[in-house]
């Protein structure tokens, strides 16, 4: 089963604002003969984008061995004989962004919740997401269209096993 990761408007808007902003004060840095401004900003684009890339979800992908998180430049897999549940669970208001993107180009990283404790993220709008939980402790908050039906996939997947 693959599904698409569907951003919100709000990161779409984040993303492109932020994008055009940057660029902006970089042609005004460089219309000033700034130079050393325009290679900080020209740097600051570049590992931004380059996190945004590694990070970003595009699919979720499920298998018959594992969970696939498909990303612009690699994919992270997690064996479904790890999930030991499958929970709709969107993040709620007390999220609190450890090490993680709140926006920009979708939500991912590291979060934390009073009640679910620290985990990772890959989704794009809050009203897509369910948890994996996995035999060590881990927790992985993922999201795609049809979440309720991918999440429903992985339990019959994982009920096998």
């Amino acid at each position: 089963m693959k599904r698409k990761v569907i951003f919100s408007t709000f990161c779409i808007f984040l993303t492109l604002a932020g994008l055009l902003i940057l660029i902006g004060v970089m042609v005004l840095q460089a219309r000033m003969d700034n130079w050393i401004g325009v290679y900080i900003l020209a740097a600051s684009i570049v590992t931004l984008c380059a996190f945004a890339f590694v990070y970003s979800p595009q699919y979720v992908i499920v298998d018959d061995r594992a969970v696939n998180i498909r990303r612009a430049l690699a994919t992270k897999s997690i064996p479904l004989s790890e999930i030991t549940d499958v929970r709709l669970s969107p993040p709620t208001m007390g999220t609190r962004r450890l090490m993680a993107s709140g926006g920009w180009f979708g939500y991912w990283g590291w979060y934390r919740e009073n009640d679910l404790g620290r985990y990772f993220a890959y989704f794009g709008r809050s009203s897509d997401c369910f948890m994996l939980f996995l035999k060590d402790g881990r927790k992985y908050l993922l999201g795609c269209e049809d979440a309720p039906q991918m999440a429903d996939f992985i339990t019959r997947h994982i009920s096998v096993r």
